[in-house]
Protein backbone atom coordinates (compact mmCIF):
# COMPACT_ATOMS: atom_id res chain seq x y z
CA UNK A 1 0.00 0.00 0.00
CA UNK A 2 1.56 3.49 -0.84
CA UNK A 3 0.22 5.97 1.30
CA UNK A 4 0.11 9.05 -0.48
CA UNK A 5 -0.76 12.84 0.56
CA UNK A 6 -1.85 15.71 -2.09
CA UNK A 7 -0.76 18.91 -2.70
CA UNK A 8 -3.72 21.14 -4.13
CA UNK A 9 -7.12 21.05 -3.17
CA UNK A 10 -8.51 22.04 -6.30
CA UNK A 11 -10.67 20.29 -9.47
CA UNK A 12 -7.62 18.31 -10.80
CA UNK A 13 -7.12 16.51 -7.37
CA UNK A 14 -10.91 15.63 -7.01
CA UNK A 15 -10.20 14.27 -10.49
CA UNK A 16 -7.95 12.41 -9.89
CA UNK A 17 -8.61 10.79 -6.55
CA UNK A 18 -11.95 9.65 -7.85
CA UNK A 19 -9.50 7.72 -10.53
CA UNK A 20 -6.96 6.63 -7.67
CA UNK A 21 -9.90 5.46 -5.57
CA UNK A 22 -10.13 2.44 -7.95
CA UNK A 23 -6.11 1.42 -8.28
CA UNK A 24 -5.27 -1.23 -6.07
CA UNK A 25 -2.60 -0.58 -3.64
CA UNK A 26 -3.54 3.73 -3.26
CA UNK A 27 -3.84 5.35 0.18
CA UNK A 28 -5.21 8.91 0.80
CA UNK A 29 -3.68 9.28 4.01
CA UNK A 30 -2.82 13.18 4.29
CA UNK A 31 -3.90 16.56 2.96
CA UNK A 32 -2.34 19.90 2.48
CA UNK A 33 -3.61 23.76 1.87
CA UNK A 34 -2.44 26.60 3.10
CA UNK A 35 -6.00 27.24 4.66
CA UNK A 36 -6.73 24.85 7.82
CA UNK A 37 -10.31 25.26 6.90
CA UNK A 38 -9.88 23.48 3.03
CA UNK A 39 -7.65 21.13 4.67
CA UNK A 40 -10.36 19.72 6.85
CA UNK A 41 -12.84 19.87 4.46
CA UNK A 42 -11.27 18.26 1.86
CA UNK A 43 -9.32 15.33 4.27
CA UNK A 44 -12.98 15.09 5.64
CA UNK A 45 -14.38 14.65 2.41
CA UNK A 46 -12.00 12.05 1.28
CA UNK A 47 -11.41 10.38 4.51
CA UNK A 48 -7.77 11.67 5.06
CA UNK A 49 -6.18 11.33 8.20
CA UNK A 50 -3.41 13.92 8.36
CA UNK A 51 -4.05 17.27 7.47
CA UNK A 52 -1.50 20.28 7.12
CA UNK A 53 -0.82 23.98 6.49
CA UNK A 54 2.91 23.50 6.51
CA UNK A 55 4.76 21.83 3.78
CA UNK A 56 8.22 21.39 5.47
CA UNK A 57 5.94 19.06 9.01
CA UNK A 58 4.21 17.05 5.71
CA UNK A 59 7.68 16.42 3.59
CA UNK A 60 9.01 15.28 6.94
CA UNK A 61 6.04 12.98 7.88
CA UNK A 62 6.31 9.76 8.24
CA UNK A 63 2.33 9.07 7.75
CA UNK A 64 3.06 9.62 3.74
CA UNK A 65 5.39 7.54 0.87
CA UNK A 66 4.36 9.58 -1.70
CA UNK A 67 3.27 12.92 -2.89
CA UNK A 68 0.66 14.25 -6.12
CA UNK A 69 1.25 17.74 -6.64
CA UNK A 70 -1.52 20.20 -8.49
CA UNK A 71 -0.53 23.71 -7.59
CA UNK A 72 0.02 26.36 -9.80
CA UNK A 73 2.70 25.29 -12.28
CA UNK A 74 5.34 28.15 -11.00
CA UNK A 75 5.27 25.81 -7.65
CA UNK A 76 5.72 22.95 -9.39
CA UNK A 77 9.78 22.57 -8.81
CA UNK A 78 10.29 24.29 -4.89
CA UNK A 79 7.48 21.38 -3.79
CA UNK A 80 8.53 18.50 -5.58
CA UNK A 81 12.06 18.97 -4.89
CA UNK A 82 11.04 19.65 -1.05
CA UNK A 83 9.54 16.11 -0.92
CA UNK A 84 12.12 14.42 -2.82
CA UNK A 85 14.99 15.52 -0.47
CA UNK A 86 12.92 14.73 2.07
CA UNK A 87 12.87 10.91 0.47
CA UNK A 88 9.16 10.99 -0.63
CA UNK A 89 7.90 9.39 -3.88
CA UNK A 90 6.85 12.67 -6.36
CA UNK A 91 4.05 12.61 -8.84
CA UNK A 92 4.08 15.89 -9.71
CA UNK A 93 1.04 17.37 -12.63
CA UNK A 94 2.36 18.78 -16.12
CA UNK A 95 3.72 20.71 -17.01
CA UNK A 96 6.61 19.14 -14.39
CA UNK A 97 8.25 22.52 -13.68
CA UNK A 98 8.59 26.25 -15.75
CA UNK A 99 11.38 25.52 -17.35
CA UNK A 100 14.03 22.85 -18.76
CA UNK A 101 16.93 23.99 -15.26
CA UNK A 102 14.06 23.19 -13.05
CA UNK A 103 13.36 20.04 -14.28
CA UNK A 104 17.12 18.72 -14.62
CA UNK A 105 17.24 19.96 -10.55
CA UNK A 106 14.28 17.82 -10.15
CA UNK A 107 15.89 14.73 -11.43
CA UNK A 108 19.24 15.46 -9.62
CA UNK A 109 16.92 15.24 -6.49
CA UNK A 110 15.03 11.88 -7.24
CA UNK A 111 18.03 10.10 -7.83
CA UNK A 112 20.23 11.19 -4.71
CA UNK A 113 17.45 10.47 -2.43
CA UNK A 114 16.61 7.26 -4.50
CA UNK A 115 12.97 7.76 -4.91
CA UNK A 116 10.27 8.15 -8.11
CA UNK A 117 9.42 11.49 -9.74
CA UNK A 118 6.80 11.33 -12.33
CA UNK A 119 5.38 14.07 -14.62
CA UNK A 120 1.70 12.69 -14.45
CA UNK A 121 1.34 13.26 -18.26
CA UNK A 122 -1.74 11.06 -18.19
CA UNK A 123 -2.23 10.64 -22.04
CA UNK A 124 0.41 8.81 -22.54
CA UNK A 125 -0.29 5.77 -20.65
CA UNK A 126 -4.39 5.24 -21.52
CA UNK A 127 -4.66 2.09 -23.51
CA UNK A 128 -5.63 3.91 -26.72
CA UNK A 129 -2.13 5.62 -27.20
CA UNK A 130 -0.45 2.72 -26.22
CA UNK A 131 -1.95 0.97 -29.08
CA UNK A 132 -1.05 3.64 -31.17
CA UNK A 133 2.42 3.26 -30.32
CA UNK A 134 2.41 -0.62 -30.82
CA UNK A 135 0.70 -0.07 -34.65
CA UNK A 136 2.57 3.10 -35.62
CA UNK A 137 4.85 0.57 -38.20
CA UNK A 138 1.58 -0.25 -40.12
CA UNK A 139 1.64 3.28 -41.84
CA UNK A 140 4.94 3.42 -43.03
CA UNK A 141 7.58 6.07 -42.72
CA UNK A 142 6.19 8.78 -40.76
CA UNK A 143 6.24 12.12 -42.50
CA UNK A 144 4.03 14.17 -40.64
CA UNK A 145 2.17 15.05 -37.56
CA UNK A 146 -1.11 17.15 -36.87
CA UNK A 147 -1.95 17.92 -33.66
CA UNK A 148 -3.98 20.42 -31.83
CA UNK A 149 -5.56 20.89 -28.19
CA UNK A 150 -7.85 24.26 -28.40
CA UNK A 151 -10.63 24.72 -25.40
CA UNK A 152 -11.85 27.83 -24.73
CA UNK A 153 -11.24 29.02 -21.65
CA UNK A 154 -14.20 29.59 -18.92
CA UNK A 155 -12.06 31.96 -17.06
CA UNK A 156 -11.83 33.78 -20.24
CA UNK A 157 -14.56 35.41 -20.15
CA UNK A 158 -13.72 36.89 -16.85
CA UNK A 159 -10.65 38.12 -18.41
CA UNK A 160 -12.40 40.08 -21.06
CA UNK A 161 -13.93 41.69 -18.45
CA UNK A 162 -11.00 42.98 -16.78
CA UNK A 163 -10.61 40.49 -14.17
CA UNK A 164 -7.53 37.72 -14.74
CA UNK A 165 -7.86 34.63 -13.16
CA UNK A 166 -4.82 32.30 -12.70
CA UNK A 167 -5.33 30.76 -16.10
CA UNK A 168 -3.93 33.66 -17.57
CA UNK A 169 -0.86 34.90 -14.71
CA UNK A 170 2.39 34.48 -16.11
CA UNK A 171 3.60 35.13 -12.78
CA UNK A 172 2.12 31.46 -12.26
CA UNK A 173 3.66 29.86 -15.27
CA UNK A 174 0.38 29.64 -16.79
CA UNK A 175 -0.88 30.29 -20.48
CA UNK A 176 -1.94 28.32 -23.47
CA UNK A 177 1.63 26.29 -24.30
CA UNK A 178 1.81 25.61 -20.89
CA UNK A 179 -1.66 24.46 -19.93
CA UNK A 180 -2.49 22.79 -23.16
CA UNK A 181 0.69 23.02 -25.89
CA UNK A 182 2.48 20.60 -23.15
CA UNK A 183 -0.68 17.87 -24.61
CA UNK A 184 0.76 17.89 -28.12
CA UNK A 185 4.34 18.03 -27.61
CA UNK A 186 4.89 15.22 -24.99
CA UNK A 187 3.17 12.23 -26.93
CA UNK A 188 4.99 13.62 -30.24
CA UNK A 189 8.46 13.66 -28.06
CA UNK A 190 6.89 9.87 -27.15
CA UNK A 191 6.42 8.84 -30.50
CA UNK A 192 9.66 10.38 -32.35
CA UNK A 193 11.81 11.97 -29.45
CA UNK A 194 13.31 15.90 -29.82
CA UNK A 195 13.22 17.54 -33.14
CA UNK A 196 15.72 19.16 -34.93
CA UNK A 197 14.44 22.91 -35.05
CA UNK A 198 10.99 24.79 -33.22
CA UNK A 199 9.56 27.44 -35.03
CA UNK A 200 6.51 29.06 -33.15
CA UNK A 201 4.13 31.91 -33.22
CA UNK A 202 1.51 33.05 -30.70
CA UNK A 203 -1.15 35.74 -29.73
CA UNK A 204 0.03 37.13 -26.59
CA UNK A 205 -2.48 39.11 -23.92
CA UNK A 206 -2.36 41.83 -22.58
CA UNK A 207 -1.41 40.07 -19.02
CA UNK A 208 1.75 38.56 -20.42
CA UNK A 209 0.65 34.81 -21.32
CA UNK A 210 -0.06 33.49 -24.64
CA UNK A 211 -3.41 33.13 -25.56
CA UNK A 212 -2.57 30.67 -28.37
CA UNK A 213 -0.01 29.80 -30.32
CA UNK A 214 1.34 26.98 -33.20
CA UNK A 215 4.32 25.73 -33.53
CA UNK A 216 6.43 23.82 -36.48
CA UNK A 217 8.83 20.91 -35.47
CA UNK A 218 11.39 19.73 -37.71
CA UNK A 219 12.82 16.14 -38.01
CA UNK A 220 15.50 14.67 -40.21
CA UNK A 221 12.41 13.16 -42.00
CA UNK A 222 9.42 14.45 -41.09
CA UNK A 223 7.77 17.36 -39.67
CA UNK A 224 5.13 18.02 -36.88
CA UNK A 225 2.39 20.99 -36.52
CA UNK A 226 1.28 21.59 -33.29
CA UNK A 227 -1.30 23.88 -32.83
CA UNK A 228 -3.30 25.20 -29.27
CA UNK A 229 -5.48 28.13 -28.16
CA UNK A 230 -7.07 28.66 -24.61
CA UNK A 231 -9.19 31.41 -26.08
CA UNK A 232 -11.01 29.48 -28.97
CA UNK A 233 -12.31 25.92 -29.39
CA UNK A 234 -11.19 23.18 -31.88
CA UNK A 235 -12.75 19.90 -33.34
CA UNK A 236 -10.31 18.77 -35.30
CA UNK A 237 -8.46 15.00 -34.75
CA UNK A 238 -5.05 14.46 -34.28
CA UNK A 239 -3.24 12.60 -37.30
CA UNK A 240 -0.14 10.66 -37.96
CA UNK A 241 0.92 10.89 -41.87
CA UNK A 242 2.74 7.44 -43.26
CA UNK A 243 3.77 6.66 -46.64
CA UNK A 244 1.35 3.55 -46.78
CA UNK A 245 -1.64 5.52 -44.42
CA UNK A 246 -2.94 7.92 -41.92
CA UNK A 247 -3.61 7.39 -37.80
CA UNK A 248 -6.23 9.63 -36.78
CA UNK A 249 -6.84 10.26 -32.66
CA UNK A 250 -9.67 11.39 -31.24
CA UNK A 251 -8.39 13.46 -28.81
CA UNK A 252 -4.40 14.17 -28.05
CA UNK A 253 -4.98 15.19 -24.10
CA UNK A 254 -6.94 12.15 -23.64
CA UNK A 255 -7.04 9.75 -26.23
CA UNK A 256 -9.79 7.30 -26.33
CA UNK A 257 -10.17 6.11 -29.71
CA UNK A 258 -7.84 5.33 -32.67
CA UNK A 259 -7.56 4.22 -36.29
CA UNK A 260 -5.71 3.52 -39.19
CA UNK A 261 -7.04 4.88 -42.62
CA UNK A 262 -4.85 3.19 -45.45
CA UNK A 263 -4.16 4.56 -48.89
CA UNK A 264 -6.66 1.63 -50.07
CA UNK A 265 -9.34 2.87 -48.73
CA UNK A 266 -9.65 0.23 -45.90
CA UNK A 267 -9.78 1.41 -42.43
CA UNK A 268 -8.57 -0.77 -39.47
CA UNK A 269 -10.03 0.17 -36.05
CA UNK A 270 -7.09 0.28 -33.10
CA UNK A 271 -9.45 -0.96 -30.53
CA UNK A 272 -8.11 -0.28 -26.94
CA UNK A 273 -10.41 -1.40 -24.20
CA UNK A 274 -10.62 1.53 -21.31
CA UNK A 275 -12.59 0.47 -18.15
CA UNK A 276 -11.57 3.47 -15.96
CA UNK A 277 -11.16 7.53 -16.06
CA UNK A 278 -8.54 8.51 -17.90
CA UNK A 279 -6.37 9.06 -15.07
CA UNK A 280 -6.74 6.21 -13.24
CA UNK A 281 -3.41 4.83 -15.47
CA UNK A 282 -1.21 7.80 -14.31
CA UNK A 283 -2.08 6.84 -11.07
CA UNK A 284 -1.91 2.45 -11.57
CA UNK A 285 1.52 3.26 -13.49
CA UNK A 286 3.24 5.49 -10.39
CA UNK A 287 1.99 2.70 -7.80
CA UNK A 288 2.65 -0.23 -9.41
CA UNK A 289 6.35 1.13 -9.62
CA UNK A 290 6.87 2.00 -6.17
CA UNK A 291 5.68 -0.89 -5.45
CA UNK A 292 8.32 -2.38 -7.78
CA UNK A 293 11.29 -0.49 -6.29
CA UNK A 294 11.54 1.12 -9.35
CA UNK A 295 12.89 5.04 -9.86
CA UNK A 296 11.61 5.89 -13.17
CA UNK A 297 8.39 5.38 -15.44
CA UNK A 298 9.58 3.68 -19.03
CA UNK A 299 6.86 5.91 -20.54
CA UNK A 300 6.88 8.98 -18.76
CA UNK A 301 10.63 9.20 -18.48
CA UNK A 302 12.71 11.81 -17.12
CA UNK A 303 14.55 12.00 -20.67
CA UNK A 304 11.21 13.09 -22.22
CA UNK A 305 10.74 15.03 -19.47
CA UNK A 306 12.97 17.24 -20.47
CA UNK A 307 13.07 16.79 -23.91
CA UNK A 308 9.08 18.05 -23.68
CA UNK A 309 10.30 21.35 -21.27
CA UNK A 310 13.53 22.17 -23.62
CA UNK A 311 11.18 22.78 -26.36
CA UNK A 312 8.70 24.84 -24.37
CA UNK A 313 11.66 26.86 -23.32
CA UNK A 314 12.66 27.69 -27.07
CA UNK A 315 9.27 28.67 -27.64
CA UNK A 316 8.70 31.17 -25.05
CA UNK A 317 11.73 32.87 -25.76
CA UNK A 318 10.54 32.73 -29.67
CA UNK A 319 7.29 34.15 -28.81
CA UNK A 320 8.27 36.24 -25.76
CA UNK A 321 6.59 34.17 -23.07
CA UNK A 322 8.73 35.11 -19.51
CA UNK A 323 8.33 33.22 -16.47
CA UNK A 324 9.39 34.41 -12.46
CA UNK A 325 11.15 31.27 -12.51
CA UNK A 326 13.35 32.19 -15.21
CA UNK A 327 15.74 34.84 -13.14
Amino acid sequence: MVRFGVVGTNWITERLLEAAAQVEGFALTAVYSRSAEKADAFADQYKAAHRFTNLEEMAASDEIDAVYIATPNTYHAEQAELFLRNKKHVLCEKPLAANCEEVRRLVDAARESGVLLMEAMKSTLVPAFKTVQSNLHKIGPVRKYIAGYSQYSSRYDKYKEGIVLNAFKPELANGALMDLGVYCLYPLITLFGAPNQVQSQAYMLASGVDGQGSVILNYDEMDAVVTYSKISNSHVPTEIMGELGSILIDKIGSPEHAEIRYNDGTVEKLEAEQNYPTMFYEVQEFVNLVEAGKLESDMNTYERSYETMLVMDQIRKQIGLVFPNDK
